[in-house]
Formats: structure tokens, sequence, C-alpha cells
């Protein structure tokens, strides 16, 4: 093949030199033919050695080359941070500026008459608003007529149907608005009432003060019932606050012949209820409880909770020859 020999002579020359420096040698083995045949015996460890050469440089030339890749990426982020700060300097100063702008644009404004005529037409539509509500709640046990100042609304109480105290409060429509003369019981949070809806939601402000007089009037008037018509129960006074959330009263129990005492303690945590929220029912005899004990106590207890206390006073009475009997 035209060339070959030139080709092994270079390669031989090559090895040659790579073998001297290691210390080889390259004399033929004995049955050999010449040094062309040694060659073709060892021509294909040479290239692969070559390969092998070729690829360490490659590889250094790589090792040489990453850094510099490196700190050229982080140059490049480095100058785009610097142009982002920036930016974000020069929106912070335009927001700035808008602002001051607008400060002083709203400081330069002048009164708008129609402003003004729009909070009239405002205050108008409420002195609409609560002529119409007084109208709705006529049967409901509010009803009120117009004053020189505003409106007087009259709030009447009942419970169970029978009507029992009514309270007023006038009312004067004016910017703001505010209560000039009441019978309001000191007790009920009046102030408290007025302060959340009076100036935002007159309805709310009267729903919620009928509630919290028809609550009153109801826990009063069950007391006033218990003493009245079924004191012949009690082994003693029954106490009571001036909100009358908190009774507490001793009454006596007839099991098979013998009177047992018992106290309850009924607390209306709620307002704006006339059922308690918390009740106890305890012995205060100095004999031996009866031996029915906890049951009498737990259903005293749960008709305490569920019924009105006069009702449940008149359902003892209708079981005078159970087990359980109230003394009249």
């Amino acid at each position: 093949m035209p060339g070959w020999g030139g080709a092994l002579s270079a390669a031989m020359f090559l090895y040659s030199g790579y073998a001297k420096h290691a210390g080889c040698s390259f004399e033929p083995e004995e049955g050999g033919n010449s040094s062309l045949d040694w060659l073709n015996k060892r021509k294909g460890g040479v290239l692969a050695h070559l390969e092998r050469l070729e690829t360490q440089v490659n590889r250094s030339h790589k090792k040489v080359e990453e850094p510099q890749g490196a700190q050229a990426v982080q140059s490049a982020l480095g100058t785009k941070i610097r142009k982002l700060r920036s930016l974000r300097d020069k929106l912070r100063a335009e927001v700035k500026q808008r602002q001051a702008r607008g400060e002083a644009r709203i400081a330069s404004v002048e009164p708008n008459p129609t402003l003004e005529i729009g909070e009239h037409e405002v205050w108008e539509r409420k002195w609409e608003s609560l002529k119409a509500i007084l109208q709705a709640y006529r049967f409901t046990g509010l009803s009120g007529k117009l004053t020189s100042r505003g409106v007087c609304v009259c709030i009447h109480t009942a419970f169970e149907g029978n009507l029992l105290d009514s309270y007023f409060v006038d009312l004067v429509i004016q910017k703001p608005l505010r209560i000039h003369h009441h019978s309001i019981p000191v007790f009920i949070p009046l102030e408290e009432i007025s302060a959340k809806y009076l100036q935002t939601n007159i309805q709310h402000f009267l729903f919620s003060l009928c509630e919290y007089l028809n609550a009153y009037s109801g826990r009063k008037y069950q007391a006033d019932q218990l003493q009245s018509d079924f004191a012949a129960f009690l082994a003693g006074p029954l106490q009571r606050n001036s909100l009358c959330n908190l009774l507490s009263f001793t009454y006596k129990v007839e099991l098979k012949g013998q009177t047992f005492p018992f106290c309850a303690r009924l607390l209306y945590k709620d307002l704006m209820v006339t059922l308690p929220t918390d009740v106890t029912v305890t012995y205060q005899g100095m004999d031996a409880r009866p031996t029915s004990w906890e049951e009498q106590q737990a259903s005293h207890e749960n008709l305490f909770r569920s019924k009105p206390l006069h009702q449940v006073f008149a359902s003892f009475a209708r079981r005078e020859n159970s087990d359980m009997n109230l003394v009249y």
C-alpha cells in the first residue's frame, strides 16, 4: 500500500522515542522477520496510547476553561443585579413624587357645595327610613311620634302575650344623631348599644334595644309570678339582682311523705334571653338526702333550663300525687 512504509516509519520513530524515554527495548523477537513485523504487532498499542494522550490534553484544556466560564457568568449576573437595583431606586423615587403631588392636590381642593348637598340628602333619607321603621314596628311593640327635635320612640315590652312595662327614647335628628332623654333602666347597656349602631344603623339600634328590654321584662315577670302565685312553694325569700339575671331561692319537695328542701341558683349570662344559661340545684336539708336525689336534681335542672320559671312550678303542682311533689 503506498505510503504505508512512511507512516510505519514515523510511528516507529515516535514509539522508539517514547521507549527510550521509558527505558524499553525494540529488539525483534527471535525468529522474527523484520522490524516491520514487529510494528505490525505493536501498532495497535501505539495508536491507543496516542489517543489517551490526546484525551488527557483535552481534559486539561477544559479544566482551564471552566473557571474562566464561571467568572464570565458571575460578572454578567453582577451587571444585571446592578441594573435592577438602579431601576428599583428610580421607581421608588417616582412613586414618592406621585404621592407628594396627590397630597398637594387634595390639600388645595376647595369645599364642594355639591358634597354638602349630598350629605343633606343622606340625612333626609335617614329621616324617612326612621319613619318607615316606626310604621313597620307599630304592631310589634315599637311606636313613636314626631317632635320638634326629631322623634320619640316608645318600646312596649311583653312576655307570653302579657303586656308589661313601656320605655321611651327621645332622639334628636341632627348630625350626629343623639339621645335627648330616655327612660331606659340604668343597668341596660344603652351607651354601648348607641356607640355601636345609633350613627350607622338606626334600625339595628332599636332592634337591639327592644331585645334587651323584652328579655329583662320577661325575667322580671317570671320572678314576680313565682313570688305571687307560688309563694307557698318557697322556703324563703327569692333573691334577685336589678337585672334579674341572677335568681336564688329555696323550695320544698315531698318524697314518700317526707319534705326535702332544695336550693336553686339560676344565672342568665346572656342579657338578651329569658331562660337561664347556668342552673345549679343543691340539697339544703340536715337529714340524709332522698334515695332518688341525683335523679330529682337532674330533672329539676333540666326543667329550669327549658321552661319559664313559673311554668316549672305550675307543672310541679300538677304532679302532687306522684313520687315527687312540691308542698303547697
